[in-house]
């Protein structure tokens, strides 16, 4: 004999969460539902719905027929090999829409816990300088990676005329425009190897006065030397006036 429920009609957003009410009131497990009972009082449920002129949508129909249908597999004879529980995929639905309503009924008594929260912007931090004080290089490097852009020079070019014009003929080279020359390299290309440095320069007192200059940025910590792979490189740290006349 079905007992008959003494619970007033309520209204259910789903047929899931009739189901976990019915199964709360006869305070039994989600993985051990009592088929036929819950079966009994589920459709005694829609008959009430229907009586009090109460909507009942397809869904409440659709889980009806769903539990009919496991309850004649449950009363069928069940054999070891068979499939699993009929009962496994209800379960495992009821189980997922219970966990979602907890969560539900969570965020709902939190949300207004961060109402009156501020919270800062993080501060924009320059990125540190890069510290290049204990640089070391070895200047008799220097001095060879000089002999061969001269050597390279020589061979690349003719001498100039003013190297004939007397015997002691010199050309006069200005360092301001060695010097716009280097840091036009470097404002380029911040980083470049020794060599190229002295790209674009034809002459030997050129060259030599480009080196000197290079040498004194190096001491005003303008320019870092490195070396890489047996091959010296200039960065360019900072920009400065070279006034120095070579």
């Amino acid at each position: 004999m079905i007992q008959e429920l003494s619970f007033s009609v309520e209204v259910f957003e789903g047929p899931l969460e009739l189901l976990l009410h019915l199964l709360k009131r006869n305070k039994v497990s989600i993985y051990d539902i009592p088929i036929e009972k819950i079966t009994a009082q589920y459709m005694e449920c829609l008959e009430q719905m229907q009586a009090f002129d109460m909507e009942v949508s397809s869904e409440f129909l659709l889980m009806a027929s769903e539990l009919l249908l496991i309850k004649s597999k449950m009363l069928l004879p069940r054999h070891e090999e068979e499939e699993e529980d009929p009962r496994k995929n209800l379960a495992d639905r009821l189980l997922a829409y219970q966990q979602m309503k907890s969560a539900a009924v969570f965020l709902k008594e939190h949300e207004g816990d961060g109402r009156f929260l501020f919270c800062k912007k993080p501060d924009e931090i320059e990125k540190a300088a890069p510290d290049y004080s204990d640089q070391a290089f070895d200047v008799e490097q220097l001095i060879e990676a000089l002999g061969e852009v001269l050597i390279k020079t020589q061979r690349r070019e003719p001498p100039p005329k003013t190297s004939f014009v007397g015997i002691g003929g010199h050309e006069h080279v200005s360092s301001a425009s060695c010097v716009t020359h280097i840091k036009n390299t470097l404002r380029i290309k911040k980083h470049v190897s020794f060599k190229s440095a002295f790209r674009g320069l034809t002459s030997r007192p050129q060259i030599v006065v480009s080196f000197l200059i290079i040498l004194e940025m190096i001491r005003l910590g303008h320019v870092c030397v490195e070396v890489k792979n047996s091959e010296i490189y200039l960065t360019r740290i900072k920009d400065g006036e070279i006034t120095n006349e070579f």
